[in-house]
């Protein structure tokens, strides 16, 4: 089991307090003119998604929690499983979707993923940053209706709905950024 001191906290970094895993989302090391210096930290809990902020003496430890990443494909979903297939071992693995979450509407079967473990346990998945989904609805654009920066509604081949350019017609391959949900190119 391997501990990091608060002073050597870092944005990104996972540790585990009170059975809790939570991830480093921003710190800020404070020296008082009185008093110890401390640590204050904002940390999200990977598994439920909360955010809450903490205060630590300057110096104190906590069990740094090693993550993984394995790299699989999205097979196939049912109700509410999804079933994975790891690359290396080519092990299925079948996640809850709550686990899942929102990045289901960016997963059609194919798409390569990395499965986020925590003492062998499937804890999350994380999407490419980018993904090429084919447009099955939208309303056609007229000609001549080309006004700066115009939008509609299109809905992909995984049932997500995003914003794109007018010019964009059903059968078309569009490049989607899965952080944001917004439309980047024609592919």
């Amino acid at each position: 089991m391997a501990y990091v001191s608060c002073n050597d906290l870092s944005t990104g970094i996972t540790v585990e307090i009170d059975g809790d895993l939570l991830q480093v989302v921003e710190f800020q090391h404070v020296k008082p003119g009185k008093g110890s210096p401390f640590v204050r930290a904002k940390l999200k809990n990977i598994k439920t998604g909360y955010s809450k902020e903490l205060t630590f003496r300057g110096g104190e430890k906590m069990i740094r929690a090693h993550i993984e990443r394995r790299p699989a494909s999205f097979l196939y979903s049912s109700e509410e499983d999804f079933t994975f297939m790891d690359s290396e071992s080519y092990d299925q693995h079948t996640i809850s979707g709550k686990i899942v979450e929102d990045t289901r509407k960016w997963l059609k079967d194919g798409t390569e993923v990395m499965l986020v473990l925590y003492n062998d346990e499937i804890i999350g998945i994380e999407l490419p940053n980018f993904v090429e989904l084919v447009v099955t609805d939208t309303e056609p654009g007229f000609k001549g209706d080309t006004a700066t920066g115009a939008t509609k509604a299109a809905t992909v081949e995984t049932g997500a709905t995003v914003m794109v350019p007018l010019f964009i017609e059903i059968g078309t391959k569009l490049m989607i950024d899965t952080r944001t949900g917004e439309y980047m190119k024609r592919v």
